[in-house]
């Protein structure tokens, strides 16, 4: 066997490895901190305006069939008392596979006090799920009992939000359906468990031109590992970010940038250095998101937003 295709088998195992064995199963990013809604359905709305964010993510950049992943969502207030609506959408590709999870969000926001507000959110949609065969192996006969997977299912989840202009905690789970994707003749299945997820951040004015907000995600799903992220983040005159983070449980240590170009348009990006093995055969992870909102400089000197 050639030394190539040996190296190429070593990246296949490594990935598959770390994807099913580690059990990741929903999508994941660096900059969780901007991108709340995909996560937690009380998001929408909280902002006060009307919120677009797009992002692209390539993971493990150098293996053949590596995580790529893009997200798009929108959220506003609709001028009801305290709700909020939202429609997502994502996309996962990893190997053979591909998943997407269409939804839309509903939130109920009660004000506890002068700056601190409780939110409720449903969210409902559907997955989907896709598995080609082909793409496993080309160059070797398929087993007959595994076969083509297209599938789709319907998906149910809830979150809470407590937060002001200084702070957020939130507790979600995307997705309280386990869902079975099954192929009738060919035997095939293929599982996808709750994910429930935990949130927090707190913005610190060190001065009245830098500030410093620390942040955290946590993960957890029946059958896997608890993995966290714990991101550090400065804002320098309410237009430049940067920041560190690191993921435990998938071990990798990231750098994130971000620039707020006007009062309504935010460019971020983020890259991943892996600490896995894996890390010998890539070159790390890229992120870019894109934040639109359709805001006012007035409401901006009101109530800015770090999250």
């Amino acid at each position: 066997m050639k030394k190539v295709d040996i190296i190429k088998k070593i990246k296949w195992c490594l990935l598959l490895f770390y994807c099913f064995v580690f059990g990741q199963q929903e999508n994941q990013y660096t900059q969780y901190m901007y991108n709340t809604s995909t996560l937690n359905p009380a998001y929408a709305g909280s902002r006060g305006v009307l919120n677009v964010i797009g992002t692209y993510r390539s993971q493990w950049v150098g293996i053949e069939g590596a995580p790529e992943t893009h997200s798009f969502s929108v959220n506003s207030p609709i001028g009801v008392k305290g709700v909020g609506l939202g429609l997502s959408y994502i996309g996962d590709k990893v190997g053979a596979t591909d998943t997407g999870f269409l939804s839309g969000d509903f939130s109920y926001t009660i004000q506890l006090s002068r700056y601190t507000y409780w939110a409720f959110g449903l969210k409902a949609g559907l997955n989907y799920f896709s598995l080609d065969v082909n793409k496993l192996n080309p160059e070797s006969p398929q087993d007959p009992n595994l076969g083509n997977i297209s599938r789709s299912a319907l998906a149910v989840g809830s979150g809470l939000y407590l937060y002001s202009d200084k702070w957020y905690v939130g507790l979600s789970v995307p997705n309280l359906l386990e869902t079975e994707y099954y192929d009738d003749v060919k035997s095939t299945s293929v599982s996808s468990k709750a994910h429930w997820y935990a949130m927090g951040g707190y913005v610190f004015d060190l001065n009245y031109r830098l500030q410093f907000k620390p942040a955290f995600l946590l993960r957890a799903v029946s059958g896997a590992p608890f993995t966290y992220d714990m991101s550090a983040n400065f804002l320098l005159n309410e237009k430049l970010t940067l920041g560190a983070a690191y993921r435990g449980g998938r071990s990798a240590i990231s750098a994130l940038a971000g620039f707020q170009v006007s009062d309504g348009i935010f460019i971020g990006y983020a890259y991943d250095y892996d600490v896995t093995p894996l890390s010998a055969y890539n070159s790390g992870s890229h992120e870019i998101l894109l934040r639109f909102e359709l805001t006012t400089r007035l409401r901006r000197a009101i109530c800015p937003r770090f999250f």
